[in-house]
């Protein structure tokens, strides 16, 4: 059995950074880079000139705008030559990623302050230029010609209704609380409330997930910046550290369906990121020890499923946590409090960056309207493909 790492890196956020998330027609992909990193630095207390190297997730450069096919897309609108710059492209976990290699770099020592910024611009393109056209045109030749998100999520919504009896109703209700909180967040692509009968009435996607439960294409860029713990400046940092990360590839693109083994009612690439991350944060019991989640909400019915992996509750009961609105502002785990990507949007590689970004600002109570009072530890969750891919990055406001 494959061990996983367990060392704590003692790696600290002191600066974040966030544009608005939505079709951002009047800002070019280099405008996003600068103003997501302008905030980061400037709430970091330092400038452009102290960053010794920099990670930037850009999922998809073919389908945007041509950029961020290197690292040269974050050097050249910063004007950060000189320094090792690295384009991470993980799907969905890019961010994420992204993260990931900024903390492993400062606990290797290979610099001392990292930026790790995550951008997509994906509304500059028509619907026939999209991401599931470039699946068909570039990925596998047979496995991807029927590919597409909603209909590979589709398939694990009807299984989880038949196996554990949760109902459309159930799957709704996650995009209800979602767009609920997203009213409150400023920078959310989507602001607009929504009721129960508004989901089930929206136009089909692919059955039983409507366009109500799914995430909308979106422009937006997200910023970190990163030390060691011990170079913390607490006179004019507010750091916030990371306690755990964890990234599992579990299956390739076509392998969920081909395997007989697989009950299309959870990922497994999930359970094992989680696991990492745990590990290494010492978290036995994540609905007691955590104080808020992000999780990767591209379709309601994933949300449902991740409480299950992350261990927040057993196997067929994510829908009891929905019905008793555990995962509500205010209740017992909130999840989402962002809006998710259901409100957010899924600017792809900006969004692992963007919901750390959120959990950060929890962390330091400066959340606003939807402050999670009193929270001290959370969590953030990003899965990409039909599941093959997953990260788990735990955060804490005390080192």
């Amino acid at each position: 059995m494959r061990k996983t790492m367990s060392r704590k890196r003692d790696i600290a956020i002191i600066g974040t950074g966030l544009t608005r998330f939505g079709e951002l027609f009047d800002q070019s992909y280099d405008d996003l880079v600068r103003e997501a990193a302008l905030q980061a630095v400037a709430d970091a207390g330092i400038g452009l000139d102290d960053i010794q190297a920099g990670w930037l997730s850009t999922a998809f450069p073919e389908i945007g705008v041509f950029k961020g096919r290197s690292g040269m897309d974050l050097v050249e609108p910063l004007n950060l030559y000189g320094i090792p710059v690295t384009r991470v492209s993980n799907f969905c976990a890019s961010g994420s990623d992204a993260i990931r290699n900024a903390a492993n770099a400062l606990a290797a020592g290979e610099c001392d302050v990292a930026m790790v910024l995550g951008v997509e611009k994906l509304r500059d393109r028509t619907p026939q230029d999209s991401i599931v056209k470039m699946m068909v045109e570039l990925s596998h030749p047979f496995f991807q010609k029927g590919f597409t998100a909603a209909g590979t999520f589709a398939v694990y919504a009807r299984r989880i209704m038949h196996k554990y009896g949760v109902t459309l109703e159930d799957i709704a209700n996650i995009s209800v609380k979602n767009h609920y909180h997203g009213t409150m967040n400023e920078k959310a692509h989507h602001r607009i409330a929504c009721s129960l009968e508004q989901v089930l009435s929206s136009p089909m996607v692919a059955a039983p997930l409507t366009v109500m439960d799914s995430c909308p294409t979106t422009d937006g860029a997200a910023c970190l910046i990163m030390v060691r713990a011990a170079d913390v400046d607490k006179s004019k940092h507010a750091p916030v550290y990371i306690d755990g990360i964890g990234l599992a590839i579990s299956t390739g693109w076509d392998m969920p369906f081909f395997d007989p083994k697989h009950d299309f009612c959870s990922f497994q690439a999930t359970r094992d990121a989680a696991a990492m991350a745990y590990k290494q944060a010492g978290i036995s019991k994540p609905l007691d020890e955590l104080d808020l989640i992000e999780v990767h909400d591209c379709f309601s019915i994933v949300e449902l499923i991740t409480y299950e992996d992350l261990g927040l509750c057993k196997a067929g009961e994510a829908k009891d946590m929905i019905r008793g609105k555990a995962t509500c502002l205010g209740g017992e785990i909130p999840v989402n409090v962002s809006g998710g990507l259901l409100s957010c949007g899924h600017p792809v590689g900006a969004t692992g960056v963007r919901m750390v970004v959120e959990v950060v600002s929890h962390l330091r109570g400066i959340a606003g309207d939807r402050q999670v009072k009193g929270a001290k530890r959370g969590l953030t969750h990003n899965i990409g493909g039909p599941g093959a891919i997953a990260s788990v990055i735990v955060l804490n406001k005390e080192q």
